[in-house]
């Protein structure tokens, strides 16, 4: 698994998409310093993510049922700690 982003909220985000749906390809891309000042901008330099997740778990699931699978690992991470996040999701059959 790659992963290009190391802070505290990206390893949170790493570690319980790993514990959920083990995937086999997992890049966490910290997109934050790219909004910085915009709206959901908290400063903290951890706020917008992009996700790069291959996962066995997303076979036979639409593009938004593997979306709401990534949301449901994350959490409350959801909640106001992650502002925005793009998920590209695919199964292991889709590459």
């Amino acid at each position: 698994m790659k992963n290009a982003a190391t802070g505290p909220v990206a390893t949170q985000i790493a570690v319980r998409l790993a514990r959920a749906l083990e995937p086999s390809l997992l890049e966490i891309i910290n997109d934050s310093a790219s909004h910085a000042g915009h709206m959901g901008d908290d400063g903290s330099g951890e706020s917008h993510f992009t996700v790069v997740i291959e996962s066995a778990a997303f076979a036979g699931q639409s593009r938004v049922a593997r979306q709401r699978l990534v949301n449901q690992a994350l959490g409350d991470l959801m909640d106001g700690t992650v502002h925005a996040l793009v998920i590209k999701a695919r199964a292991p059959e889709d590459a």
